[in-house]
């Protein structure tokens, strides 16, 4: 039997001088590790999609959503300006779309200016593709679109609702409410466009979504699973929460709502209750989102025009009887405090680094030039204005909310190009 040597036996000789045999070698070695090399690369490369590209593949992870400009550079939607185009705007008419909001549709309730229907977005560098509802639901089939937040983004979801409803033939759509979720079904495509409410995004006391109006606020910034098991399983999910986070302090509750006397209460400045909620939310998304499965998007700041000083109007008016846009490139009013979208942008480019992308809507500065967008007096929220109240628009103008057809579409067109150019699964 042989008698295996001591590894100190062993004597390898090195090649201490250029040989032909060592050369040669080499020349194998160096060869063999390129073509390996190569098949790697060209493994990476096919293995994100079928036709090489693999952004249409999936959804998050590490999809590019940057959409190209006129000369192949990247173009941001969120920067340009608004022209009048009353050949091609509305995208639909307020009395077609089957489950407008009263609290929106301001022709039904006395405007008689439509002229904020037929302002189009104009990005600087490139176009904005023009809203394919057809495509946008095929895209959308066997998947759910989930918007989750506020009454703005009820908004944004009423807004597309009525945007694809026209694709849709009569008798395959379908409107469903169950609590604080409510289901538009486009059943030829067994897609849905859903909308659930959720103010704060994290658990409060204003979280029932008719009897909300409550004078003292409460939220527990480090609860959000009462609200979160709804979304779960979405494909593409819309988030905001600004409106109801402005005030100098939130009162915090750690503890549950079941059993107050047993938690903690404290007054926390509003940013930093803000941050706590946004982690909360980022946390959730980290261990519950596949980046592969699920688009993820959030909404900045809606701005409010309750303040005609900010745009050197008459003091102590509003956007009530406004009919033309501000034309001061860059102006920025009062009402958007940019403390909490730095707070979500922090959020989000943590994500980022851990391997989650949330893409932001950023549309803020686009919406500060349309005062005269807003319902003002021509809404229903619950009851219609008396007739002292459309008197007194001062005090009862809605200058927060949004007309449609009207801004919010653009946000849609945005949003759907978004979701059209990243691909779904």
């Amino acid at each position: 039997m042989a008698v295996k040597p001591h590894p100190q036996q062993i004597n390898v000789k090195p090649c201490a001088t250029w040989s032909v045999r060592c050369g040669v070698h080499y020349l194998i070695i160096a060869g063999f590790i390129t073509v390996v090399l190569a098949l790697v690369l060209a493994a990476f490369r096919a293995g994100g999609s079928g036709d090489g590209s693999a952004s249409r593949d999936h959804c998050g992870g590490g999809v590019s959503f940057e959409p190209l400009g006129e000369e192949g550079g990247g173009c941001d939607w969120f920067d340009g300006k608004w022209v009048f185009d009353e050949e091609s705007y509305p995208l639909y008419r307020e009395e077609e779309c089957s489950f407008m909001s009263d609290q929106l549709a301001c022709e039904k309730f006395g405007r008689s200016d439509l002229s904020y229907r037929n302002w189009r977005w104009q990005p600087r560098r490139c176009d904005l593709p023009r809203f394919n509802g057809t495509g946008l639901l095929e895209r959308l089939r066997n998947k759910r679109l989930v918007y989750v937040g506020d009454s703005l983004n009820r908004g944004q979801w009423v807004s597309m609702v009525c945007l694809v409803e026209k694709s849709i033939p009569a008798g395959l759509k379908s409107m469903r409410t169950n609590g604080s979720l409510i289901t538009f079904t486009a059943i030829g495509y067994n897609a849905t466009i859903e909308f659930y409410w959720a103010p704060l995004l994290v658990e409060s006391n204003s979280d029932d979504p008719v009897n909300h109006r409550i004078p003292e606020r409460i939220v527990r910034v480090q609860a959000i699973e009462k609200h979160a098991r709804h979304w779960t399983g979405a494909h593409v999910l819309v988030f905001d929460t600004y409106l109801w986070w402005l005030r100098p302090e939130m009162k915090v509750l750690w503890g549950s709502f079941e059993n107050p006397d047993g938690g903690i209460f404290k007054d926390v400045e509003m940013t930093r209750a803000y941050e706590l909620a946004m982690q909360t939310w980022a946390n959730w998304l980290e261990l519950h989102i596949d980046p592969f499965k699920t688009l993820l998007f959030f909404v900045s700041m809606s701005p409010t025009h309750q303040r005609a000083e900010d745009w050197d109007g008459k003091p102590g008016q509003n956007c009530y009887n406004e009919t033309g846009l501000i034309s001061k490139e860059g102006y920025w009013g009062s009402g958007s405090d940019t403390r909490l979208m730095q707070i979500v942008q922090g959020t989000i480019a943590a994500l980022k680094r851990r391997g989650l992308n949330v893409q932001m809507l950023n549309i803020t500065q686009l919406s500060e030039y349309r005062k005269e967008a807003h319902p003002s007096v021509y809404r229903k929220q619950w009851e219609p204005l008396t007739e002292d109240q459309v008197s007194n628009p001062s005090s009862y103008a809605d200058c927060i909310h949004w007309c449609l057809p009207g801004v919010p579409d653009v946000w849609n067109e945005i949003l759907s190009a978004y979701i059209l150019l990243s691909g779904t699964q």
